[in-house]
């Protein structure tokens, strides 16, 4: 079960075009483009006369006709043409969700769209900010998303899973995060003075021998990464310190569930450094892809063992605080959601 009363990434700004395009979310098949003013449409992607998929039809102005009966549809959902008959019934309609279009991602209200209020998206504007650099990044995991949200809860595996792009030594997984609970979500802080820098920033900064890092993040309902995280010569204090000439980055993250065996990943690592080179920005989003294959091939690997036996037991440890209050939220929330 998926909880619908919130805002899910749904694309990239640049994946939708005026071009019919077809992506499932949380389930449900959709249909987004772009209308004639540039604003994103998203409608059910099944004609609600046989379900043929309207991605396989074509535009006409800024309307949809489905390619196989003929039937043609507004940016709203409403049926405005029928070409076997003059009457259109009032049920003819496909669903129309409510869309937002902010700094690069296009987020998508699946549930009651009397609720979907654009107040409630949170700040992400690193990713259009013009003192910040990133790219635009997407995989597909084939796992649970809240299996893709368990390893973002907690950053301990980095030392294990990443020794050679963003993670480091073992005291960094043996560092104690901070870790608060919140309402939406959980609030992580973690840092460690004087340790070796991890691997990616050995490349930018070969001359940095110890360094002082820091990964401060919010994980958000329904699974929004922003983070804060940088590295600085050892000595400055990291995160609480001087971040004069420090490396910094503001990671942007967002799960959305394909299916509950499926989930999209939208990623960017806005860096504020080097900003007039792209060739900086095209390494530390390289870096991010490396990272992030290490982290589908570890749990492609969990999602095999899983299905061995869905009810197996997990043994909880300490490091598993933040992931189980995340769960917690979600199960909260989505449980209201069906007794409301």
């Amino acid at each position: 079960m998926f909880l619908k009363n919130c805002w899910y990434v749904a694309a990239w700004s640049d994946e939708v075009t005026d071009s019919l395009f077809a992506r499932t979310l949380l389930d449900t098949p959709i249909l987004l483009y772009r209308d004639s003013a540039g604003q994103v449409v998203a409608l059910d992607d099944r004609c609600c006369h046989r379900t043929a998929p309207l991605s396989l039809g074509r535009r006409e102005g800024d309307c949809v006709r489905c390619m196989y009966h003929g039937m043609k549809f507004d940016p709203s959902g409403r049926c405005v043409e029928i070409p076997m008959q003059e009457t259109i019934p009032p049920q003819t309609r496909v669903r129309a969700y409510p869309v937002v279009e902010r700094s690069r991602w296009i987020w998508i209200w699946m549930g009651d769209p009397e609720r979907a209020d654009p107040a409630l998206l949170p700040d992400h504007h690193w990713l259009d900010d013009p003192a910040w650099r990133s790219l635009s990044g997407y995989m597909l995991h084939q796992a649970n998303y809240l299996q893709v949200a368990d390893n973002l809860c907690d950053f301990s595996h980095f030392s294990f899973v990443h020794p050679e792009t963003v993670g480091g030594s073992v005291a960094y997984a043996k560092s104690q995060p901070r870790i608060e609970r919140l309402d939406n979500g959980v609030r992580i802080t973690r840092g460690l003075d004087n340790d070796e820098p991890a691997p990616f920033v050995k490349k930018l900064r070969p001359e940095w021998k110890a360094v002082d890092r820091w990964n401060n993040y919010e994980f958000l309902v329904p699974g929004v990464l922003l983070m804060d995280s940088g590295s600085v010569p050892v000595g400055r204090g990291g995160a609480g310190g001087s971040r004069e000439g420090a490396l910094q980055f503001r990671g942007c993250q967002a799960i959305t569930p394909e299916t509950a065996r499926t989930t999209h990943y939208f990623f960017a690592q806005p860096h504020n450094f080097g900003i007039e080179d792209a060739e900086v920005t095209r390494k530390i989003h390289q870096v991010l892809i490396d990272a992030f294959e290490e982290d589908r091939h570890i749990i492609s690997g969990q999602t095999r063992m899983l299905a061995f036996d869905p009810d197996f037991r997990m043994v909880p440890l300490g490091v598993d605080a933040a992931l189980s209050h995340f769960r917690w939220v979600m199960n909260k929330r989505i449980r209201e959601e069906a007794e409301a």
